[in-house]
């Protein structure tokens, strides 16, 4: 389905509710400004097919803009809105964009990738215009609002978020589909699995150009119910907008918990949340004791996911199941989950290796043939490069990313396990665990640490560090904790939650004068 689809029954309800102004756009404004942008790229000669980009914040024209692509048949790529300017020219140019979609929050970065992307040849921009860029207002009002003839649904190619590298467009093998017959399988898993249908209201807290946002936003509308888009998280005011727009689902990832848990009991008794029936976390590990604490909270609707923008497969678990299993990502719904050691053989039950996928979808690269070919089995099978193992009843545990792994003195160490557990100390916001040199050892485990209240001198620095590692040694083998804690005032980590390791890894090894 798509907006177009309610019409009948429901066109004034709202498709889309800004959380923080309470901007409403209804049904029959959404597919009359999708039907208009479907018009506007048609005309400038933008085929089903192409490509277009997207770069911008959070705004009430978001969500119109990816259906506008949708109904004009065209490969969308929604791009980090906290890119630098090389790295959302490299996008635009590597997927060929011949269209970009921006606003006035990014005009500086549009005005500096202009020279580096010719073959763009439509530029709209919202909130204003700047030279070479066309007003994305003034383009639809003066569009068709009637549908395109002969409609071919889109398809999205959102590029990985480049922890370890550049990153990779994903172009999932899907075949071409009529609008009118077009069903995303987000669309499935929310009804079967989450409840979802059309009396219900979504909140998202996460920026849209992210896979889980964007694509979890578009099947909410797409079965008929409300999108809540919050313009940025913030833990209270999330908690508000659960209680003043009457939330039943939402999607976030551990991150989130963890603030929100962090508040002040009153200020976390202040709001109620009980009208949550589903909340989705997935992105990122979530520590066992943080999980058990937002269960406590909300009760047994919290539920979690392990896939990837590559679609190539989906585990899942519930409240229920994860609870009986804690720790768990869930078990495979519809793929066949593998684990493969170093010689390409798969493992016993209970013993960790690289996790692959079979039968849950495949995908490309863009432009990465040797990419594609690195995440692939001899067998076939696909993967995400993460590490992990499965127990005796089919879940399916995370261990650690296979590129964050440290090597001291000989012993493989995955820091996602020390990460959990400095997390829930009552000094900490937010952790990254990586290998630094180590003339005598290879890589020695280092903490960079984002602190509830930043150390106001030396000495306080070093005494939090003490009890840190501390903490850490009282609970884990030495091997696996720190040797040293340094404190930032905020970690560079992706708003969906991913952290950008590979930032904090290459700047502490560049420092040392050594390459990864």
């Amino acid at each position: 389905m798509f907006p177009g689809s309610h019409l009948a029954t429901q066109p004034d309800k709202p498709a889309l509710i800004m959380a923080g102004s309470g901007e409403v756009q209804t049904f029959a404004e959404l597919d009359v400004a999708a039907n208009r942008l479907s018009h506007v790229l048609r005309n400038a000669g933008i085929e089903a097919g192409d490509h277009v980009a997207i770069c911008m914040e959070n705004n009430p024209h978001f969500l119109e803009v990816l259906w506008g692509c949708h109904y004009a048949g065209v490969v969308y790529t929604a791009a980090s809105s906290r890119l630098t300017s090389d790295e959302l020219g490299y996008i635009m140019n590597d997927c060929g964009a011949k269209a970009f979609i921006t606003s006035t929050y990014k005009a500086e970065q549009a005005a500096e990738v202009f020279d580096e992307t010719p073959n763009v040849n439509l530029r709209l921009m919202i909130g204003g215009t700047i030279d070479g860029h066309g007003s994305y207002e003034d383009a639809v009002a003066g569009a068709s609002d009637q549908p395109l003839a002969n409609r071919i649904a889109g398809r999205d190619m959102l590029y990985s978020s480049g922890t370890t590298g550049r990153p990779k467009g994903v172009f999932p093998s899907l075949p071409d589909v009529a609008l009118e017959e077009w069903a995303s399988s987000i669309e499935a898993l929310q009804q079967l699995l989450f409840g979802m249908d059309a009396s219900k209201v979504y909140l998202s807290p996460a920026p849209m150009y992210h896979a889980a946002p964007l694509r979890f936003c578009l099947a909410t509308q797409a079965i008929g119910a409300t999108v809540v888009l919050m313009e940025h998280f913030d833990a209270e005011d999330y908690l508000k907008y659960v209680e003043q727009y009457k939330v039943t689902h939402s999607q976030l990832v551990p991150t989130m918990f963890v603030r929100m848990l962090k508040l002040d009991p009153e200020v976390r008794a202040k709001y109620d949340v009980s009208t949550i029936e589903a909340a989705v976390h997935a992105a990122a590990p979530c520590p066992v004791s943080v999980k058990h604490e937002i269960i406590e909270w909300w009760g047994p609707v919290i539920h979690e996911y392990y896939a990837g923008t590559e679609g190539n497969g989906f585990v899942y678990c519930n409240s229920e199941g994860w609870l009986a299993h804690p720790g768990t990502v869930g078990s495979p719904l519809n793929c066949v989950v593998h684990v493969v050691g170093e010689d390409g053989e798969e493992v016993p039950t209970g013993e960790s290796g690289t996790i692959y996928f079979e039968a849950g979808g495949t995908f490309e690269y863009h432009n990465d043939p040797e990419k594609t070919a690195g995440s692939r089995h001899p067998k076939g099978w696909s993967t995400l490069g993460d590490v992990g193992y499965v127990d005796d009843d089919g879940f399916v545990f995370l261990t650690d990313r296979k590129a964050y792994m440290i090597i001291t003195g000989g012993v493989n160490v995955y820091p996602q396990e020390s990460e959990n557990l400095l997390v829930t100390h009552p000094a900490v916001i937010d952790v990254a665990v990586f290998g630094v040199p180590n003339d005598d050892f290879g890589e020695e485990v280092k903490a960079v640490v984002q602190p509830v209240q930043m150390p106001v001198d030396e000495a306080a620095s070093g005494e939090l560090e003490r009890e840190l590692i501390r903490f850490c040694r009282e609970q884990l083998a030495d091997v696996k904790c720190p040797r040293s804690v340094d404190f930032r005032e905020e970690l560079p980590r992706h708003p969906t939650g991913k952290l950008y390791k590979r930032l904090l890894k290459d700047e502490y090894w560049a420092a040392a004068g050594r390459s990864i």
